[in-house]
């Protein structure tokens, strides 16, 4: 096999060489300025013929060959094969997005940790959050950085359009990490965060009603807003779908600070103040968050009442 290669290789070689030489002494003996109308070729579209006279080769294999005469089948297949890996390891334009993250890193390293160490080896024995964000899974959403939120002031849970499912609902990865923020870690604060362009609630306004037309997972777990969707549709019949949906992203953070007091142990917590409960909204077009707070004084909040007269410390940052 190694000679075969060695020999097809050596071939093409010898025949590229031939070519370049006579099409070179060509151009030697012909005028520098051809008139208008000539159908010679320049040696540029010589050469763009002449690699396409091997197709086994890559062009970036083929100037090594033009360069060097000693290249060994052995270089070939080394070189065909970093190709690959190269090309498998980046992405989107050829960037190598692990090596970018590799930079990050030691960019964190260097003038975070180093600058903070005592702080970061006490977090590494130990957490203790005030604050517990439930925020979309959406990339562009990211609470720690638009919030400035630092490591081990937060525990944090994100899942597609930052829902909390009813305590009916049986077990989740979002209560789960309820119950351990709130019972063992005692956060004091719990934060939910939407925000515009939401493809989860979009996903729930184009839901039909009807439980056997679900065909996804996604469906499967938007269909936890459920009520805020027909609560929207009942007050903004008369918008279009984009304003429906804007609508929804907010009534859908109500929601799921409604579905926390579900759970005995949160409620507990709240009438006792505690622990407090507060909404947040993220405009991503404009670049401005919404917050406020639920306030509930040790009675049982109605759902016509969360946006209307159970919320308070109602503020607009821009």
């Amino acid at each position: 096999m190694v000679y075969s290669i060695r020999s097809k290789s050596r071939s093409i070689i010898s025949s590229m060489a031939a070519l370049k030489t006579s099409v070179e002494s060509t151009f030697a003996s012909s005028p520098i300025n051809r008139p208008a109308g000539s159908k010679t070729m320049k040696l540029e579209k010589i050469r763009d013929a002449q690699q396409g006279f091997t197709p086994v080769l890559k062009r970036r294999s083929f100037s090594k060959l033009e360069t060097s005469s000693s290249s060994t089948a052995a270089a070939l297949t080394r070189d065909r094969t970093s190709y690959k890996v190269q090309d498998g390891a980046k992405s989107c334009g050829g960037l190598d997005y692990f090596e970018e993250m590799k930079q990050r890193f030691l960019s964190f390293k260097k003038n975070k940790y180093f600058e903070e160490l005592e702080h970061f080896q006490n977090l590494a024995k130990a957490q203790s959050p005030k604050f517990m964000v439930i925020a979309c899974a959406d990339s562009r959403v990211c609470p720690s950085y638009i919030l400035g939120l630092q490591p081990g002031e937060t525990f944090m849970i994100r899942n597609v359009a930052n829902l909390v499912p009813p305590l009916e609902n049986g077990p989740s990865e979002t209560n789960a990490a309820l119950e351990f923020a709130v019972n063992t870690l005692e956060v004091q604060n719990i934060l939910v965060i939407g925000h515009s362009d939401c493809g989860g609630i979009q996903a729930l306004m184009r839901m039909q009603d009807d439980v056997d037309s679900r065909q996804s997972l996604t469906e499967n777990w938007v269909v936890n807003a459920k009520v805020a969707k027909f609560r929207t549709k009942a007050y903004t019949a008369h918008l279009s779908f984009d304003q429906q949906c804007r609508h929804c992203e907010k009534e859908s953070i109500n929601r799921s600070i409604l579905n926390l007091l579900t759970y005995p142990w949160i409620e507990e917590r709240v009438r006792k103040e505690l622990l407090f409960i507060h909404g947040g909204y993220y405009d991503l077009l404009n670049c401005t968050f919404e917050k406020w707070t639920l306030d509930y004084k040790g009675r049982k909040v109605d759902e016509e009442e969360v946006g209307r007269h159970s919320i308070k410390d109602h503020s607009f940052w821009s």
